[in-house]
């Protein structure tokens, strides 16, 4: 059995900010969100996040995801302090103690089981993550005998130049025998200068104590400041990328391209320069994406092309063209084999299958049927300024320019808009319909000058 801490109650000053440090975003997911996904692959008995500074805030962020348990560190006292307030909710707990910092949010899946794995399997008291700094300074040295048994931890200051050759530091990743911990927790001291209870203390006491050596120390970097979120944003998007070329994807100029590792994309994909891909986006095989194009929550299928458009929470679906200057958004639907081309805009519209508006057009709260033209200019009037109202429009149906379709209104199948109509009422199928008024033309006719 293994339980798991989530040290997620600090404020983190120097990011500048009201919010709480754990809740700021990396990549589409808050910090704290990305430690609790690196759990997926031990299955723990127990997960309890701690929480301090707003954590009304940091309890409703995660509210949404299952099985947490939140216990409140009402004053922030260490990390000796934070995993104290344990005591009381795993009484009689005979399992391992996981204790993660909750502004950690790039260490791998792989490397938390390894660390576990290994605590099993030599049955330590403790077992610690640590990793070789090209630059340990300020950080923790931990000396270890050739059996990587660590005999002790020093912090920076207190190193002497000897033992500031050694450059493998504390990461910060512990997993406890708990009973042993538990025994112990409650007799840690503050005799440091920040007069705060260190979990380390614990690790001087405990034994055995067995280090874990990380292989990239990119994994175990903190988020203090902006700063250090930009440069973990980095290396985000470099292991993203490198698997998503891995994985047969083209990224043309990837140093311009972003992409979210919610996101996923299939074999053949093209990934032209200044593409952003967020959150929960599906890409098909053999499509091809921007340049300069954004995608959120959405679902594109295969071979569809998209250039320089806008996306968002919509789904298109195979060999149509979007683009170049679309916008779908609120739940737009499109068909196969559509084109919705310049500044077309369409929000929670569906479309069917071989429809085509190439241009300079407006269609919200509709539905289109299949083989649908919508000439340019077309719009439909759906707000009254209270409600929304639908239109609706049949199949093999086509608009002319500068049609305006007040909704709510139907129009059948194979109708056709004479161009420059406004359409208040329904057209049955098989119609053509002109709604404008006669010109008029009056000959020799001049505004009168003063």
């Amino acid at each position: 059995m293994v339980a798991v801490a989530i040290l997620a109650a600090g404020r983190g000053t120097r990011m500048k900010s009201d919010l709480p440090k754990v809740l700021h975003n990396l990549g589409g997911r808050s910090l704290v969100e990305r430690v609790l996904g690196s759990l997926c692959e031990i299955q723990p008995t127990r997960k309890f996040v701690i929480v301090g500074y707003r954590g009304d805030l940091v309890s409703a962020a995660l509210e949404p995801l299952s099985e947490l348990e939140f216990v409140e560190q009402t004053e922030q006292l260490g990390t000796g302090h934070a995993i104290q307030q344990l005591l009381p909710h795993l009484e009689g707990f005979e399992g391992n103690l996981l204790a993660l910092n909750g502004d950690v949010p790039l260490l791998r899946s792989e490397t938390i089981k390894l660390l576990l794995d290994t605590h099993n399997q030599y049955r330590n008291a403790a077992t610690i993550l640590t990793a070789h700094m090209p630059d340990p300074k300020g950080y923790g040295r931990v000396f270890c005998n050739n059996e990587s048994l660590v005999s002790q931890i020093v912090e920076d200051r207190d190193c002497t130049d000897a033992q500031k050759q050694n450059r493998r530091i504390n990461a910060g990743v512990y997993c406890f025998n708990w009973p042993k911990l538990a025994e112990i927790l409650p007799n840690l001291k503050t005799n440091n200068d920040q007069q705060e209870y260190y979990l380390t203390d614990a690790i001087k006491i405990l034994e055995p104590v067995m280090a874990v050596d990380l292989e990239d120390y990119q994994e175990i970097l903190g988020i203090n400041d902006r700063k250090q979120l930009a440069a973990a944003y980095q290396i985000l998007q470099t292991r993203i990328k490198d698997r998503s070329m891995k994985a047969g994807v083209t990224l043309i100029d990837p140093d311009s391209i972003t992409i979210d590792d919610t996101v996923e994309l299939a074999p053949d994909t093209i990934i032209e320069p200044q593409t952003h891909l967020r959150g929960k986006t599906k890409i098909g095989k053999g499509s091809r994406i921007g340049p300069g194009s954004s995608i959120e929550n959405s679902e594109i299928g295969n071979n569809v092309r998209v250039l320089y458009s806008v996306i968002s929470d919509s789904t298109v679906a195979d060999d149509s063209q979007i683009g170049p200057y679309s916008h779908l958004r609120g739940r737009a639907q499109v068909g196969s084999k559509c084109r919705v081309g310049n500044f077309v805009e369409l929000k929670n519209t569906t479309v069917g299958d071989r429809t085509n508006m190439a241009h300079l057009s407006y269609l919200g709260d509709a539905t289109l049927g299949d083989g649908v033209n919508i000439g340019a200019g077309t719009i439909t009037a759906n707000y009254d300024g209270v409600k929304k109202h639908p239109t609706q429009i049949g199949n093999g149906t086509k608009t002319g320019s500068n049609s305006v379709l007040v909704a709510p209104v139907n129009l059948g199948e194979n109708v056709t808009v004479a161009a420059g109509s406004t359409i208040t009422e329904d057209v049955p199928d098989d119609s053509l319909v002109i709604a404008r008024s006669r010109q008029v033309v009056k000959p020799g006719w001049q505004l009168k000058k003063e």
